[in-house]
C-alpha cells in the first residue's frame, strides 16, 4: 500500500513543479483519452452490431436498384459514418491543443523567471529554477500528451474509414 501513497506524491509533486499550467493540460489529457478509450469500445462492440443491423435491413429490401432505393442506401451509409466519426474531431483537436497549453507552460514560467531576475538579479538561482521547471515541465508534458495521441487517432480515423468503405461495398445494388 506504500507504493500508492508514494506515486500521489509524486505526481502532487510533479504537478506542483509544472505550475498551474500543467494542471489544464493533464485535464486535457485525460479528457482525449477518455474519447479515445470510448472510441476503441465503440468499434469493438457497438460498430459491429451496428454494420450487422444495416446489412441485414438492406438485404432484407425486395428492391434495391431504384433512385429510391439508393437515397436509402445513402442514407445508412451516412448514418454509420456519423456514428464511426463521432468524436474523433474532438480527439484531434485535443491532440492539437495539448503542445499549444506547453506553450502557455513555457510563457508563464518565463514570466516568473523574468519577475525574480526583475526582482533580486540575477543572484538568486534558486528562485529562478522555479520559474525554468515551470516552463519546461509542461512543455514537456504538452508534448507526451499529443505523442501519445497522435498514433492512436491516426489508428482511429484509418479504422473508420476502412469499416465504412466496407459497409459501403457490401450493400449491393442487385435484385
Amino acid at each position: 500500500m506504500f507504493w500508492l501513497t508514494d506515486a500521489i506524491e509524486a505526481i502532487r509533486d510533479f504537478m506542483a513543479l509544472g505550475g498551474p499550467v500543467l494542471k489544464i493540460i493533464a485535464v486535457a489529457i485525460f479528457m482525449m483519452w477518455s474519447l479515445i478509450v470510448e472510441r476503441l469500445l465503440f468499434f469493438r462492440s457497438t460498430m459491429k452490431d451496428m454494420s450487422r443491423e444495416i446489412h441485414d435491413q438492406w438485404e432484407a429490401r425486395n428492391e434495391r436498384r431504384s433512385w429510391h432505393a439508393h437515397q436509402i442506401r445513402e442514407l445508412m451509409i451516412s448514418q454509420f459514418s456519423l456514428a464511426v466519426n463521432r468524436g474523433i474531431s474532438m480527439i484531434q483537436t485535443f491532440v492539437a491543443l495539448c503542445p499549444l497549453l506547453g506553450l502557455l507552460g513555457t510563457v508563464t514560467g518565463m514570466i516568473k523567471v523574468f519577475q525574480v531576475l526583475a526582482v533580486s538579479g540575477s543572484g538568486n538561482v534558486r528562485a529562478m529554477a522555479g520559474g525554468v521547471s515551470q516552463a519546461t515541465v509542461p512543455t514537456m508534458a504538452g508534448m507526451v500528451g499529443a505523442l501519445s495521441g497522435v498514433l492512436l487517432v491516426t489508428l482511429l480515423t484509418r479504422r473508420a474509414m476502412r469499416e465504412i468503405e466496407f459497409l459501403e461495398d457490401s450493400l449491393t445494388m442487385d435484385h
